[in-house]
């Protein structure tokens, strides 16, 4: 098992990392695969339970836009509002053809392309953000030391639960750990970026964003846990070996692209 995990986060890395340093339509198209994907495993789980998402508006939804949030920005909204309106029109057929509880699909319908379309856009926008290659490759690496720490102190010292509904194998030891090293990798991989020509913060603006990052993309993580939890299912899917499927994969950087992005725009670029 864990040399299928070692496997796959090689292939996760050896994909993602050249996307990263394109940026552009590459990195673009990457994303908008990987969101896709993450909101075909979303419809799957409610299915599970007997909700009916439109695939078609949920998963081509998601790719379209985050298409579009990276390349054509300004349409973004338009295509959000033309979004909603086809997931009406879908579920109003749907109710007609006796779908009892097309209103209850059409709500996971639109909460999936808001989820995972809309916030989940942000990782095209953190991208494009000036020096975005360096916040990206700030961002995501401190939530994964996060992550990966959390798991580690939590397997070594773990004895407190943190989520005992929604995940019973997180303890506060694994949480205040995990915060711990993601906090302190934010400013030691903001000083390895100067001396590589990232941009040059101060040490205190990179322990702000490590504390912010290590700690609150948690939430996402329990957020995919509460989705899973009802559909009564261990993985969003077994796409990924070792790691279940690609929504558990990115549950907690759609939480670190909305905060690395707005911190870095308030508090670094004063936009």
């Amino acid at each position: 098992m864990l040399g299928k995990r070692i496997l796959a986060i090689i292939v996760m890395l050896a994909i993602g990392l050249p996307a990263i340093f394109m940026g552009g339509v590459p990195f673009a198209l990457i994303i908008a695969l990987i969101l896709g994907v993450a909101a075909w495993e979303y419809g799957r789980m409610f299915k599970l339970v007997d909700f009916n998402a439109s695939f078609p508006i949920l998963v081509g939804g998601v790719v379209v836009l985050l298409l579009v949030r990276a390349i054509v920005p300004q349409a973004a909204v338009a295509v959000v509002v033309f979004l909603i309106l086809a997931a009406m029109v879908w579920h109003l057929v749907d109710y007609e053809r006796g779908r009892d509880a097309a209103a209850s699909d059409f709500m996971v319908t639109v909460t999936g392309l808001a989820y995972l379309g809309w916030i989940g856009g942000y990782l095209a926008d953190l991208r494009n953000l000036p020096d975005g290659m360096w916040w990206m490759l700030t961002v995501l690496p401190v939530t994964w030391v996060a992550d990966g720490g959390a798991y580690l102190v939590g397997r070594a010292f773990g004895k407190t639960q943190f989520s005992p509904r929604l995940s019973p194998k997180k303890t506060w030891e694994g949480f205040w750990g995990g915060a711990i090293l993601g906090t302190l990798a934010a400013p030691g991989l903001v000083s390895l970026y100067q001396r590589l020509g990232g941009p040059v913060i101060p040490f205190w603006q990179a322990l702000l964003l490590g504390v912010v990052l290590a700690t609150l993309p948690a939430l996402g993580d329990l957020g995919e846990s509460m989705f899973k939890r009802q559909a009564g299912v261990k993985d969003s899917s077994q796409i990924i070996p070792g790691h279940g499927g690609v929504f558990d994969r990115i549950d907690s950087w759609l939480w670190a692209a909305v905060l690395g992005y707005y911190l870095i725009r308030w508090l670094l670029l004063k936009a």
